[in-house]
């Protein structure tokens, strides 16, 4: 075995901060084994594990500070006090976090961008044992219509979009102003001026008919004076054109309360949800509806429920059956 190495304080400290976490994943581990790893003498081990009671979490408290035995030539992590995990990154985790932080850089409008790539530069730097080839990480489709989108907010340009209205079930052409970008939960949106609706209108960004369904076009973009970026806090924020319905949904159909924006959910017994959301038209609505079949009923307004019913009974008639009752 090597001699131990000399120990300075910056020495010990790192090896304090690796103790613990290796004691605790080798409990009941004997002094003369835990000093060889460690490269140190048994009474280095000793002062070591003698300094680790007397630290913890700010406080001071018995509950505060590191546990640890160490009687009959055998140490024992009681409480870690949250250092029992390694403090060195795996090679999977060092390159899983090298390829995070560069699809992270690849976004087009980055914030903090600068400090994103000073801890980039310090990962690789520090996982300088892993395969020396740079990580390469390929744009899919939303990415591409990401960076057309933000290009265009940028240098200040009309887009012109192919976008499916979720509520219509409908590939529409627009061409919108756009006044900025934004994520929330995971989503990126455009929010702009559409010409179509003559409104601020929120697009999801996947819901663009791909790359292609996005052009810059070669006409500034010139938002009107009451143009105003919306309170998007709550993205999904209905206009009074927009019907509100309520929907009874069974187990078999909770889903539609999670896949589409809802105002408002209620559980009821027998595992029933009553939901209430928004729909410009009932063409969508009455499709989805029909889909669930006997797991969705809507119950207001009386009007759309009116019109479900004939739906319904339509439908039937054309297999030969009775719609009615």
């Amino acid at each position: 075995m090597s001699p131990p190495a000399p120990s300075s304080s910056t020495d010990r400290l790192s090896r304090l901060l690796a103790l613990v976490p290796w004691l605790r994943a080798h409990p009941g581990v004997c002094l003369d084994d835990a000093a060889a790893t460690f490269r140190i003498t048994v009474r280095q081990l000793r002062d070591d594990l003698d300094l680790l009671f007397v630290c913890g979490l700010p406080g001071g408290a018995p509950g505060d500070l590191i546990d640890l035995s160490y009687s009959a030539d055998q140490i024992t992590v009681l409480d870690p006090q949250t250092l029992d995990r390694p403090l060195k990154l795996s090679a999977d985790e060092a390159m899983a976090l090298v390829v995070a932080a560069r699809t992270l850089a690849d976004v087009p409008g980055l914030s903090a961008r600068d400090a994103l790539d000073r801890a980039l530069g310090k990962l690789e730097d520090a996982v300088g044992t892993l395969p020396s080839e740079r990580v390469r990480v390929e744009l899919d489709a939303q990415d591409e219509v990401l960076r057309v989108v933000q290009d265009a907010v940028t240098r200040g340009r009309r887009l012109h979009l192919r976008y499916l209205v979720w509520s219509r079930d409908e590939l529409t052409e627009r061409d919108v102003d756009p006044i900025r970008v934004l994520t929330r939960d995971g989503r990126w949106y455009l929010e702009g001026w559409c010409h179509r609706s003559k409104a601020v209108r929120l697009f999801r960004l996947d819901r663009i008919d791909g790359p292609d369904g996005v052009t810059v076009l070669d006409i500034p973009a010139a938002p009107p004076p009451e143009a105003r970026p919306r309170d998007t806090d709550g993205l999904f924020q209905p206009g009074p054109e927009e019907m509100l319905v309520v929907l009874e949904l069974h187990p078999a159909a909770r889903w539609v309360a999670d896949y589409y924006p809802v105002e408002s959910r209620r559980e009821l017994d027998g595992g029933l949800l009553l939901v209430e959301l928004r729909v410009w038209e009932t063409g969508w609505l009455r499709r989805l509806v029909l889909g669930l079949g006997d797991q969705a009923r809507v119950v207001e307004p009386a009007d759309v429920v009116a019109s479900m019913h004939d739906a319904a009974a339509r439908a039937l008639s054309a297999y030969g059956r009775d719609g009615h009752g």
